[in-house]
This record gives C-alpha cells, sequence and structure tokens, in this order.
C-alpha cells in the first residue's frame, strides 16, 4: 500500500480532493469530505496503476506538507 498526503477543500458546493506528490493532475470530488477522499483515492489508485513509477517525480519526493494561513499585504 502506497500512503499519499491528500488536500481536501470545502467549497459551496461541495469538496474538492487531490494528492500531494504525483507527477499530473489527480482530483476527486463529492458532496461530503468522505465522498471526495474516496474519489481521489480512487482517481490516484489509477493513476498510478496507469503511469507505474513515472506516476511520482524523481527529483524530489515530497516529505511532509503544511497548510498554513498567512495575510498578504495588498
Amino acid at each position: 500500500m502506497t500512503q499519499l498526503k491528500f488536500i481536501i477543500e470545502q467549497h459551496a458546493d461541495g469538496f474538492v480532493a487531490y494528492p500531494l506528490g504525483l507527477q499530473g493532475v489527480v482530483v476527486g470530488q463529492g458532496e461530503t469530505y468522505d465522498q471526495a477522499l474516496a474519489d481521489a483515492q480512487s482517481a490516484a489508485k489509477f493513476h498510478i496503476e496507469t503511469f507505474g513509477n513515472d506516476a511520482f517525480p524523481s527529483d524530489s519526493p515530497l516529505v511532509d506538507a503544511f497548510i498554513v494561513e498567512a495575510g498578504v499585504d495588498v
């Protein structure tokens, strides 16, 4: 089993999820957090099965991810 980190965003019309550390675009969506995560997991599985090791960047593998809120002076 491959462990991936996923970002899950809540929007007015549902949830969007995507994994970090994969080459290419993989996105899942759903009406709930769990549905979006499950959809993104399924899409990531298909992506990895399709592209094999090429699905992962060879030059800079993801070690960790952080979400922070910071102000921007505009």
